[in-house]
């Protein structure tokens, strides 16, 4: 094994460790105060489950982020360079967090929500966090601040809140978190930016631990549900690590054509359905936050597919779109057209989704 993997895997190990540990004290927790997801007519599940399992997740991370940076540096004392945008970060995680525990505790509106989130949101470009290359998609390569700074917003602004919406089944969401946060770790090593790979590896493990208690916990027993403080932070740490990744800037990485094909793969399917389900509603003249059962998971078990049916299908439907966008950029098809590829695709699975329902 190369020595440059075990900061990284000394992270992910830490974090996996303590919120193994932490996540049965939060469902006691919850027990004693009654913070339960209830079910409605919305929601898959039938009985009341705990909500809190993603308040271990910023604890956790920081932890094993801390030690994975001690790992790297090789002690304790060594100095730590602390960027702007690292700062900022860190700020706006901690506000996105907050602002979920506060909600899964006593729910908020969701105006009050946004408002918090676009705060956190608009602190990305402040910190020349920023999507300033579309690397030739549409024909647009370099775009002006006046463009670049509401991109930038708006793409953070969908992926925290499309991470969210997609957390309706048993292990969707950090199931595919983790296989984003690994992917993104082993990129950002072969880049040389340890800081990013050990975030990412962190993140993971931590959220590998509520993997085990949301899949294979009992109900009444050790089951639990991440809620807002969970997905909102890994949203928020996904498109950090995603603008990150993609940004064309020679200070920060070196220009890599198709860094922004990557960062939008790995993003697809959560991104994918809360853009279509809000066509949807606007199509129908329905609010777009108006709640309802037509995200992905729930259309294919509305097929007939059991849950874990339905969790594997999204899995291998997001390896599929990685496998193929690999393979198109590989035999040099320009972005544009890997995108509406991915259109296509995605727009022909639903339809053959809702033609087995029919039948």
């Amino acid at each position: 094994m190369k020595d440059s993997y075990i900061p990284e895997l000394s992270a992910g190990v830490i974090s996996l460790i303590i919120s193994l540990f932490a996540i049965p004290l939060i469902i006691k927790m919850c027990r004693v105060l009654g913070l339960y997801d209830l079910p409605n007519a919305r929601k898959v599940h039938k009985v009341a489950i705990p909500r809190l399992g993603g308040v271990v997740f910023l604890p956790s991370m920081m932890a094993g982020f801390a030690v994975g940076l001690a790992v790297l540096l090789g002690g304790i004392n060594k100095s730590l360079d602390i960027n702007i945008s690292t700062f900022g970060m860190t700020c706006g995680a901690i506000i996105i967090y907050l602002i979920g525990v506060l909600d899964d505790i006593r729910e908020m509106k969701a105006v009050h929500k946004f408002i918090i989130q676009l705060v956190a949101a608009l602190i990305f470009p402040l910190c020349n966090l920023i999507i300033n290359d579309l690397h030739g998609f549409l024909g647009i390569h370099h775009l002006p601040f006046i463009i670049s700074y509401p991109l930038t917003v708006f793409t953070i602004l969908l992926v925290v809140n499309s991470v969210n919406l997609i957390d309706g089944i048993d292990g969707l969401a950090s199931g595919l978190s983790i296989l984003i946060l690994l992917t993104f770790g082993v990129l950002y090593i072969n880049l040389n930016a340890p800081y990013f790979s050990i975030l990412s590896f962190s993140l993971a493990g931590s959220i590998l631990a509520f993997f085990c208690y949301n899949m294979f916990g009992k109900v009444g027993g050790n089951k639990v549900f991440m809620g807002d403080s969970g997905s909102l932070l890994i949203g928020y740490v996904l498109v950090y690590l995603a603008i990150k990744y993609q940004m064309s800037n020679g200070d920060v990485f070196p220009y890599r054509e198709n860094s922004l094909l990557v960062s939008y793969t790995l993003l697809i399917i959560p991104t994918f359905d809360v853009i279509r389900v809000a066509i949807s509603r606007i199509i129908q003249k329905k609010g777009v936050f108006t709640p309802d059962k037509t995200h992905i998971h729930h259309r294919i078990m509305q097929a007939g597919a059991s849950m874990h049916s339905t969790l594997i299908t999204i899995i291998l439907l997001f390896v599929a779109f990685c496998c193929i966008n690999y393979g198109l950029s590989i035999f040099g098809v320009g972005i544009t057209y890997i995108v509406i590829s991915d259109i296509l695709i995605y727009s022909l699975f639903m339809i053959a989704i809702d033609k087995i329902k029919i039948k």
